[in-house]
């Protein structure tokens, strides 16, 4: 199967406990984006790989126009339209497809945020591209994501274990890949925010039914990183640990 099926398959099976889970139903980024969507007021918004559809509950509760939550799954999606109308968001809608191919007209949005879901893109290039086609003059694109440090010991052994973790994995990008990327999609110069996310090891692999050989594999390597990887993620004995998130920010330019 393709990059797209094996997101599809990994995530659509799991889709009720994204929902639940606390580290994507909660988090001060989330409020932020309540406070953006506030500050531009009648904003179009796209919540672009929506997974449970938490970002695009934010828009809704900020007072965006329109909130569309895109993503590949369409189970994804179902659980996103039942707690929408359970949650009264009348403004928000549901579409299937690919970050890479927007079935979306130029300039439809005034504001475009992606959360947790770019770290599983085929084609981040192209996928920006079309982020800045479909983005008004002026609005914003907000990628959220966790991402790799800059040091490429430390960047190696996150992707291990992510991708050990969960077969759809692609890759966290760097803050100055980031940048880049985004520059070259015609957006101005971004701005950064991080912090640090802590992870249970448990419930991390139990959210997305890691396979009890991943898990393995995963036990056998994460006490095996150099020092510098335990120093940096805080790796514990149970094998939870940390890494960096961040709030990447940028205009859309012309």
């Amino acid at each position: 199967m393709d990059q797209q099926e094996l997101t599809v398959k990994q995530f659509g099976s799991n889709a009720e406990l994204y929902l639940a889970s606390e580290v994507h139903s909660k988090g001060v980024d989330l409020d932020q984006v309540v406070a953006v969507a506030q500050q531009r007021r009648s904003v179009r918004a796209l919540d672009l790989g929506c997974g449970a559809g938490h970002v695009a509950y934010a828009l809704a509760r900020g007072g965006a126009v329109r909130v569309v939550a895109y993503d590949p799954s369409s189970v994804m999606l179902n659980v996103v339209a039942e707690e929408a109308l359970r949650r009264r968001h009348d403004a928000l809608e549901t579409m299937v497809g690919a970050a890479e191919e927007l079935p979306f007209g130029d300039a439809s949005f005034d504001l475009v945020v992606t959360r947790y879901s770019a770290h599983h893109w085929a084609n981040v290039p192209r996928a920006l591209e079309e982020c800045a086609r479909v983005t008004a003059s002026g609005g914003l694109l907000i990628v959220i994501d966790a991402i790799a440090p800059e040091m490429p010991l430390l960047d190696t052994s996150l992707q291990v274990i992510e991708f050990l973790r969960d077969a759809s994995h692609v890759r966290n990008y760097r803050i100055s890949e980031w940048c880049g990327m985004q520059k070259a999609a015609g957006f101005a110069e971004s701005s950064v925010r991080t912090w640090k996310t802590s992870i249970d090891f448990p419930s991390w692999i139990a959210r997305i039914g890691t396979s009890p050989g991943r898990v393995a594999a995963l036990q056998t390597v994460i006490p095996a990183l150099p020092r510098e990887a335990h120093d940096y993620f805080k790796i514990t004995e149970r094998l939870s640990f940390q890494f960096d998130t961040a709030w990447i920010e940028s205009r859309k330019v012309g």
